[in-house]
Parts: structure tokens; sequence; C-alpha cells
């Protein structure tokens, strides 16, 4: 029998709902199968923390007298985009410090960005501000200096492009040269492969048709809560999937946002990655809603029967190339190593297995408490047949 939303929030408001997390549930479905599963589990919790590059933050600064209208802003060095009204900025993770000090030493190379700012300011730590304006009669300043803290901010936003991607590629490099990507180092000859999700446990390969995930879907967001607020950038649910309808390669997206004074450093992470830059690592969970025996089966899938592409990042993908050398599945992935053109090769996770376990227990929790609810999607993502 199919549930919906409203008896499976009554359910939670009354202490009664059935919540596990997708990794408790491969094994609820393996032994029960996907009906008796549906009629005995209410929701299952999701989770990822990762490197999530299309991220960033929405800040209001506040005024000050004579006023000004902010043209160019920067905290402690790190440029934000200002051209927005008066005192808005945006900042973004990616972004790094005019005056890194490891990029002086090596050019190109930076330990301090945007990502970092946001922890800093997650931290309790007060950054500098520093603002530039060509002035107007209604706004006469034209420079503004001064230290500040998340408190000090009236409005501050986490709002991210582009976060969760469903599957991901995992990465050798095939050339002579090592080389320093996104996906962390990639040793010559084929020496690792690095891969970037959680498997069973991640959001989006859960709910692979997105059935329950769209506008105002209500997650699990850097340690506080926020809300799908659309899809993301690069959104493609056009790609190849297994029977089960899971994508065999990258494929959707969300758009993510919430009020960052909600938030904590423990889930939004500045990082450096060695020859690419900065970026920030992002706590996402996502609750699913087993309305039926479909979503249960969704959400039952285990790391055996997902599966990604193997790419070289040495050529082919800076190259436009989209070749592949080998399917994988996420399970083989976690094992520590996979077999690349007949060689056995180390892999490494970007993303942490253990701090994604550690969401879905926690949005559990939330749930189980009485402190978190479902909400129904205005409107699901783009999907398959859209």
């Amino acid at each position: 029998m199919a549930k919906t939303y409203k008896e499976i929030n009554a359910k939670i408001q009354a202490g009664e709902a059935v919540v596990v997390t997708a990794e408790e549930m491969v094994d609820i479905v393996r032994s029960k199968g996907a009906e008796q599963a549906a009629e005995q589990v209410d929701v299952v919790t999701t989770g990822t923390f990762a490197p999530m590059c299309s991220s960033g933050a929405f800040f209001n600064t506040g005024q000050m007298v004579p006023t000004i209208k902010t043209s160019k802003v920067w905290f402690n060095k790190v440029p934000a985009y200002a051209g927005l009204a008066a005192v808005d900025a945006f900042l973004g993770v990616t972004e790094p410090s005019e005056d890194d000090p490891l990029n002086k030493i090596y050019p190109g190379e930076f330990k301090y960005g945007g990502g970092h700012v946001i922890e800093d300011l997650l931290r309790g730590e007060r950054v500098f501000l520093e603002a530039k304006a060509y002035g107007t009669d209604c706004y006469n300043a034209r420079k503004m200096k001064k230290y500040i803290g998340l408190e000090d901010l009236p409005n501050a936003l986490l709002c991210n492009p582009r976060n969760g991607y469903q599957n991901y590629n995992c990465a050798v490099n095939l050339t002579d040269k090592t080389v320093y990507t996104y996906m962390g180092m990639l040793k010559h000859r084929c020496q690792n492969a690095n891969y970037c999700s959680a498997g069973e446990l991640s959001p989006l390969l859960n709910d692979p048709h997105y059935r329950t995930i769209g506008m105002g879907t209500r997650i699990f967001l850097g340690g506080g809560v926020g809300y799908v607020t659309w899809h993301g950038t690069q959104h493609n649910p056009h790609v190849d999937r297994t029977e089960g309808g899971v994508p065999r390669r990258p494929a959707g997206t969300i758009m993510v946002q919430g009020d960052l004074k909600q938030m904590t450093a423990d889930w939004l992470r500045g990082i450096s990655i060695l020859g690419y830059g900065n970026t920030m690592a992002v706590g996402l969970g996502i609750p699913i809603p087993v309305l039926d025996a479909e979503m249960a089966a969704f959400t039952g899938v285990s790391d055996k029967e997902l599966f990604t592409q193997v790419v070289d990042y040495g050529y082919d993908y800076t190259n436009g190339i989209s070749r592949n050398y080998g399917e994988v599945s996420y399970y083989q992935l976690k094992s520590g190593s996979i077999v690349v053109n007949g060689k056995e090769v180390q892999t490494a996770p970007l993303s942490s297995i253990v701090k994604a376990r550690e969401i879905a227990e926690t949005l559990k929790q939330w749930i189980m408490d009485r402190r978190f609810y479902l909400n129904k999607p205005a409107e699901t993502l783009p999907g398959v047949q859209s």
C-alpha cells in the first residue's frame, strides 16, 4: 500500500515512524524484499561529505555611515563578487586569497580561499572585510574596512549551485607524467585511482528518478537544516543507467541553500587540493520517504549494484575525449583496489564514508526525535523523461 508525505509526517509526530539509514535499508530489502520493506520502513536517510566546488555564500555585510554601495569586496584578502545591491556580496569557495603566502613561493598554489573564510566565520573567528565603492549621491562612502564575525552580518546564506552529484567518475592517469586535478594527485602510468561518492549512502543514488527530491525538499546541510532550491548546474539525467535505473556515470545535481548561522565548521570545511586550488567539503544528507515498493527497492540498492566509469584525467578528460577504461562498482572501489587494463590499482576516496555515515545517523536521530519533518517538493527535479 502506498504512503503519503502527510501519513509519514503524522507517524513522525506520533513517534511511530520507522527510520533507517541507506546502509541499513540494503540489508532489510535483501532479507525481506521490497514489498515488505516498504510496509515496514517509512524513511531512509542518506549522507555525503565531500569537496563540492560549486558552493559559496551570500553575505549582507551591513551598512556604515556615510552609506556605501560596495563594488569590490574582500574577506581576508579573498575577493567576493559585489555586483549586487549596496552591501550584498557572494563569496565562492574556490576563490583564492590575493595575498596567499604559498602562492608567492609556488605560483598557482593556494592554501587559503573562500571555503576557509566560511569555515573561519563558523569557528567564531573574525575576518577582515575590505570594500571599495565608486560613490553616488545616495551612497557617498568609497571605502570600508573592519573586522567582522558571523554574528555581525545581518544575513549569511549558504547557496550552492551544484552539490550532491549523482554518481561521479573514477579518475586515473594513463600518461607518463603525474597530474594534479580536482580529483587529487594522480600518479603517472595508472598507479592510483581516486573516486568521490558515498556509494549506497549517496543521496541521489537512493532516488535515481528524483521521485521525492526537488524544489523545497528539506535536507541536512552543513550541520543545519537546508533546502533543495532546484536542480543544480550540469544536471543531466539523460545518461546510461542500470536495469534498476541507477546512472552509470555523472548525472543529476542539486542546488541547495540554508542559513549559514545554523551551520557548523564540522560540516563545512575549507580545503586545499595540491596543484588544483581551494574548495570546501560540504556535509549533505537527504531523507528519502519510502512511499511504495519501488522507493524501497531504490533505497535498498547496494554498493555491488552501483557502478561508475574509469576515466583518464591525464589526457582524455582535458581534451574532451569521452572513452572509459572499464566499469567498476563502489564495492570494488571501497575494497581498496580495482583492475585497470589488467593491472591492479590502489583506490582512494575524496569523500568520507565515515562522515557520510555520521550524517545519515544524525538525520535519522533528528527525525526520530521529532525535530525534522519531510517536505513534499513543489516540483521534482527534471528526470529521464523530461
